[in-house]
């Protein structure tokens, strides 16, 4: 054939007329010598020398003539299809549907080997029935129609985004106030086989509970806790209230978390609900300052309590100490409290007893007899000196 043998140089001669050669290739090396060495009579193709090896043994394959028998029975087990012409050309060979019909059905078989990766999980079906399910690795089924698989990636986290629109996002709470909401669920799935088969179309059935549970939450509580502290209770209260929902329907999916990423009250009425929250600002401010000074107030009286009630404990020890004295010696006592009173009388008194026995000269006082005396007293300068009357002079 021109394309194997390496001497031609691509021209293929004319095709001579005669017999059909054999299919199991050139004639034995007894039958190539002349006109006698073939059963039909005619002349037989030239076979190409073989060079044998000086040593002996069997010399190495003529990987050309190899593929040029290959070619030849191919040819013609599909009855020379594209060669020469004969008796036999542009007919199939009974044995060429069997050798077809095998690699149909070869091919057919191995179509059965699936391989399924770390994050799947995939689902078998025979006849269009669910039968089981195969983890990650390389698996073996029966090939279409007899059995499919269908795989599902179960560590993906899954994200529904809600609050698109106001039909989604407006809801009603439980203080009959209205709050504008937008949050994302989270989720993957964990039966491959409930998920696919168990509801028509999962996907908008997580969405459908996860709104019926979001407003049923809402409307248990107020406005103010929602858009301010009570975020992460409500996503939790959210969550778990969708996977009972979806556990009953078999859904073969788990919520992993809601978040909640906006709630403000509705855009027609945001300018009056930030000036009805700045006055509760305001008038909470106004409240903690009261509440300080009513708390300063309560600590200084208190202080003051303390204090009055050491002071009279302190008077009532003394006096009881004073009364043991007078009980033993009432006229010393009397005596000592009576010096002790004056004393303390006296010091801050601004009078001046003048003794003038004996005097026959104006009494001169010095010029701060009248200064005020003590720690509390002032000074007084408008006080002057006065001359004494009679023999006893007063200021």
């Amino acid at each position: 054939m021109p394309w194997n043998d390496s001497s031609n140089n691509g021209d293929k001669p004319p095709p001579k007329k005669g017999p059909k050669p054999s299919p199991w290739g050139d004639p034995s090396p007894g039958d190539s010598g002349g006109p006698s060495g073939g059963s039909s009579g005619g002349p037989s193709e030239p076979r190409r020398p073989v060079r044998r090896p000086s040593g002996g043994g069997m010399p190495p394959p003529d990987f050309n003539d190899l593929s040029r028998k290959v070619g030849q029975q191919f040819g013609n087990l599909f009855g020379g299809m594209g060669g020469g012409g004969g008796a036999g050309g542009g007919t199939m060979k009974p044995g060429a549907f069997g050798l077809i019909g095998a690699a149909v059905v070869l091919l057919w078989a191995v179509s059965g080997v699936y391989v399924v990766s770390a994050n799947e999980q995939a689902v078998v079906q025979t006849f269009g029935a669910y039968t089981g399910w195969n983890g990650p690795g390389l698996h073996y089924r029966l090939p279409w129609p007899i059995q499919n698989t269908t795989k599902v990636k179960v560590t993906e986290i899954r994200q529904t985004p809600i609050g698109g629109s106001e039909d989604e996002s407006l809801m009603l709470t439980g203080d009959e106030n209205i709050v504008d909401l937008q949050y994302t669920v989270q989720w993957r799935i964990t039966r491959p086989q409930d998920y696919l088969f168990k509801l028509k179309d999962p996907d908008g059935s997580v969405k459908a509970v996860a709104e019926s549970a979001m407003r049923e939450v809402i409307g248990r509580n107020a406005l103010q806790p929602i858009i301010t502290t009570a975020r992460g209770e409500i996503q939790t209260q959210v969550a778990d209230l969708m996977q009972r929902v979806l556990d009953s329907y078999q859904a073969g999916v788990s919520i992993v978390e809601v978040q909640i990423s906006g709630a403000n009250p509705p855009p027609p009425v945001m300018e009056a609900f930030r000036d009805v929250q700045s006055a509760q600002q305001d008038a909470e401010a106004a409240a903690n300052n009261a509440r300080g000074q009513a708390s300063q107030v309560t600590q200084a009286a208190v202080g003051d309590k303390a204090l009055a009630i050491q002071g009279a404990e302190g008077e009532a020890a003394a006096f009881n100490q004073v009364y043991t004295q007078y009980k033993a010696a009432p006229a010393v006592t009397r005596q000592r409290l009576y010096i002790e009173t004056m004393e303390k009388v006296l010091q801050k008194s601004q009078k001046i007893i003048v003794d003038s026995k004996g005097a026959s000269a104006p009494i001169i006082l010095p010029p701060d007899a009248f200064r005020p005396r003590g720690p509390l007293a002032q000074p007084n300068t408008n006080v002057q000196a006065q001359p004494p009357q009679g023999r006893r002079g007063q200021p």
